[in-house]
């Protein structure tokens, strides 16, 4: 069932999916992470760092944290702006730690790499390649502008030495600071590769992903569908086996009333129109039980579309004889030639029943309107009903939901839908590729309109050299 639903910004639902949820969690760890660095680095290494404005960073992240942990309980909706945001503050805050001590020649630089991955893995592409510019923005900043990383004096103040003698590369870590900048240049257009690398390859993963999950969602309704038409079929065939009996007594009953009340016409003229009920009734049983799995009879002769429809509704108004019906068929002539099983007639013929059901007692006719090109037909039935509900345009489409409902009217009573025949329809024009669009009419009188898109590819008739 196809729905016109207007565009709504992206934005993720309290949960443990929530990106946020992981962003604080991770951020509890990078808090803590930091604060044990700078302790051990101060008190261990005994590297003079500025202590007071690096700690307060620390904990101005941790305020941050705390904020946003009280905002999540709260409940709302988080934008994928919002995240783009606290992944932004992460940046910044390493920023401002490594520019205390030593910019781009801390080790720890590489942590840069964390947000855009997270964002790529998290966003969609645009944000991921904005976190990209943003953190290899700031880590060309910190090649540049920085205080220089105090040598430690503690324990590790020879550690450099004793690297050099146990791997014998003492000459190669002596020359090394007369090429230092080279190695900072080789860091950073390292990192610059790897951020791109990675925005663009997990980016690319996540779509994918999405797009995956998207199709077995699908899948899954799909079997679903098949699971419940299925059953519906099974108990279509035993209903159709023990209806044939009585529908059977009811014929030979109704042929006996018509030969003892010959005389009285107005009784004649209904058991006439009784009895054809009854044939109609005996003929869609027999159809039922010698229908197969082919989706289409190749026994079937071609038939123009026009010719097709014209049929069709001919054969409906021997089911609806007292409805009225308006119809409208226009398209290119002539018309196109199709090939068409009995389950596509049974499928237009349960939408124009639901739509005379909601015309009720209306007194205006049903119209029918269909228009054709050579690659697809589009059918729209208008009724002046009650029109759609919130609930019906949500739930319309699902099986055994039905808006029927018995109403005192003028008309013969009728019972009240099953909540099938939409369903049907609705699965058996997908399978030919078409669609149903349920809409109110945009009319102050009311109504409703059921519109069919309906592609003719699978349709078309085949000519001997096998061509359309």
């Amino acid at each position: 069932m196809s729905r016109t639903d207007h565009e709504q910004p992206q934005a993720f639902l309290p949960g443990t999916a929530n990106p946020l949820v992981r962003l604080v969690a991770l951020r509890r760890i990078e808090v803590l992470t930091q604060a044990v660095v700078l302790v051990l680095a101060v008190a261990w290494l005994k590297i003079p760092l500025e202590v007071v404005p690096m700690a307060a960073v620390i904990a101005l992240l941790a305020a941050v944290n705390l904020r946003t942990q009280w905002r999540l309980e709260r409940g709302g909706p988080v934008s994928e702006r919002e995240v783009f945001l606290h992944l932004a503050i992460d940046v910044g805050a390493l920023g401002v730690l490594l520019y205390f001590a030593g910019g781009s020649a801390n080790p720890f630089v590489s942590l840069f790499l964390l947000p855009p991955m997270l964002a790529a893995a998290m966003l969609p592409a645009r944000h991921a390649w904005a976190m990209a510019g943003l953190t290899l923005a700031v880590y060309t900043f910190l090649v540049f502008w920085k205080l220089p990383l105090p040598p430690p004096q503690g324990d590790l103040a020879q550690f450099d030495a004793l690297l050099a003698r146990a791997t014998g590369d003492a000459t190669e870590h002596a020359g090394h600071g007369s090429g230092f900048a080279l190695h900072v240049l080789g860091m950073w257009l390292n990192f610059a590769i790897s951020v791109v690398v990675v925005a663009f390859f997990l980016t690319r993963m996540a779509a994918a992903l999405k797009d995956r999950e998207r199709e077995l969602a699908g899948a899954r309704e799909a079997v679903l569908r098949d699971e419940q038409i299925l059953s519906l079929g099974t108990l279509a065939a035993g209903a159709a086996h023990q209806l044939g009996t009585p529908l059977g007594t009811m014929a030979v009953v109704i042929r006996e009333i018509e030969l003892n009340h010959r005389d009285n016409p107005e009784l004649t003229e209904d058991l006439q129109l009784l009895r054809a009920q009854v044939d109609r009734c005996k003929q869609t049983i027999s159809q039922l039980l010698a229908s197969t799995d082919h989706s289409r009879d190749e026994s079937l002769r071609p038939m123009a579309l026009d010719a097709y429809l014209h049929r069709l509704l001919d054969e409906w108004q021997l089911i609806r004889p007292h409805a009225l019906l308006g119809v409208a068929l226009q398209g290119e002539q002539p018309a196109p030639s199709i090939v068409a099983d009995s389950t596509l007639a049974q499928a237009i013929l349960n939408l124009l029943d639901n739509a005379a059901d909601a015309n009720g007692a209306s007194g205006e006719a049903l119209s029918f309107a269909a228009c054709w090109t050579r690659e697809s037909c589009r059918i729209e039935i208008l009724d002046r009903g009650p029109g759609l509900a919130a609930e019906a345009r949500r739930r319309l489409g699902e099986a055994f939901f039905t808006t029927k409902t018995d109403h005192a009217t003028d008309q013969p009573p009728r019972t009240a839908g099953i909540g099938i025949g939409l369903f049907l329809s609705n699965a058996t024009l997908e399978r030919f590729g078409g669609k149903v669009e349920l809409f109110n009419r945009d009319d102050p009188r009311g109504g409703a309109c059921t519109r069919v898109t309906l592609p003719l590819t699978r349709l078309k008739a085949r000519t001997h050299d096998g061509n359309a």
